[in-house]
C-alpha cells in the first residue's frame, strides 16, 4: 500500500495515512494500521510519503515492511550540488539558514498578493495557511501546476472554510516576472478569490528568506528556473504541521492532512 501519514500515536503503536486506491479491493481512504512493535514508527512523522505492507489476519490486521518513499527527479542531483554551493558560500542571501522542522514556529513574512495588497503571514494567526511556491511561466504541467491545481482543489473542498479557517498562499519564486498584474491573470485560472487565496511577490531577498524556512532552493540555470517542490501546511498556532517535498502526493492526500489540521 502506499499513503501519507496524517497522525502517529505512539503509545497505541498505530498511524493515520491518507491512502491511494487498491483496485478490485479498496477506494482511496483514510485508515488507522498498527503495528506489532513500536519502532516501525522510527523515522515517521505528518506528510511522510510511504509504501507499507498490510497483513490481513482472521482476527487482526497490521503494517509491516513501511518505507519511506523519497521523492526523486531529474533534478536531485544538481539540487544536491546546489545545496552544497549555498552553504559554502555566505554571500547568497538566506545561506545557513536551516530548514524548519515539523512542530516549530514560521518565522512572519510579508509579501505582496495579486491585487497590490501587502499580506503578512502574521495576520492569518487563529487559521490553518496552506502554501506552496511556483512561477507562472513554469512549462511543465506536473511541477508548478500540479502544484497550483492541488490548492484548487483543496479551495473547492474546503469553500465553507476558506479565508474563515484556511487561508492558502502560493509564492512565486520569480518575483522580477511575475508582478501583481501577472499573478492576477494566473490566478484567474482557478477562479481564486483574493480574499482566501493570496498569490504573492516580493523583493528577491525576501521571497527567498520565505523558501529557505521550509527547505526550498531555486536558481537560474541556462535561461530557465531550477527548484525544488514543497507545500507546506501551518497550524493554527503558527507551527509547521506538514512540508510535503516533490509532487507525487495527491491532492486528496493534502486535502484530507489540511483536514486533519483543522480540527486541531
Amino acid at each position: 500500500m502506499t499513503g501519507v501519514i496524517l497522525k502517529i500515536d505512539r503509545p497505541h503503536r498505530t498511524f493515520v495515512a491518507s491512502c491511494a486506491a487498491i483496485p478490485g479491493y479498496m477506494e482511496a481512504m483514510v485508515m488507522p494500521f498498527s503495528v506489532r512493535d513500536e519502532k516501525a514508527l522510527d523515522g515517521l512523522q505528518p506528510s511522510t510519503s510511504v509504501e507499507f505492507t498490510l497483513v490481513v489476519e482472521s482476527d487482526r490486521s497490521y503494517a509491516e515492511a513501511i518505507r519511506i518513499h523519497r521523492y526523486e527527479s531529474m533534478e536531485q542531483e544538481p539540487l544536491r550540488a546546489r545545496r552544497l554551493q549555498l552553504l559554502a558560500d555566505p554571500g547568497v542571501s538566506g545561506a545557513g539558514m536551516s530548514r524548519l522542522a515539523l512542530g516549530q514556529p514560521v518565522a512572519d513574512f510579508a509579501l505582496t498578493d495579486q491585487t497590490g495588497q501587502r499580506v503578512a503571514l502574521s495576520q492569518f494567526a487563529g487559521k490553518v495557511v496552506a502554501v506552496t511556491f511556483i512561477y507562472t511561466s513554469c512549462p511543465l504541467p506536473d511541477y508548478c501546476f500540479r502544484l497550483s491545481n492541488n490548492f484548487g482543489r483543496l479551495a473547492k473542498r474546503f469553500a465553507d472554510r476558506m479565508g474563515r479557517d484556511l487561508v492558502l498562499l502560493s509564492i512565486t519564486f520569480d518575483p522580477v516576472h511575475d508582478q501583481p498584474k501577472v499573478l492576477a491573470k494566473y490566478a484567474s485560472t482557478w477562479k481564486a478569490d483574493p480574499k482566501s487565496w493570496h498569490f504573492l511577490t516580493g523583493a528577491l531577498p525576501d521571497v527567498k528568506a520565505v523558501c529557505r524556512q521550509f527547505g526550498l532552493n531555486f536558481w537560474q540555470e541556462e535561461g530557465s528556473l531550477t527548484h525544488s517542490l514543497h507545500t507546506v501546511v501551518i497550524d493554527r498556532q503558527g507551527k509547521l504541521a506538514a512540508n510535503f517535498e516533490g509532487n507525487e502526493f495527491t491532492a486528496e492526500q493534502l486535502g484530507d492532512f489540511v483536514e486533519v489540521t483543522l480540527g486541531r
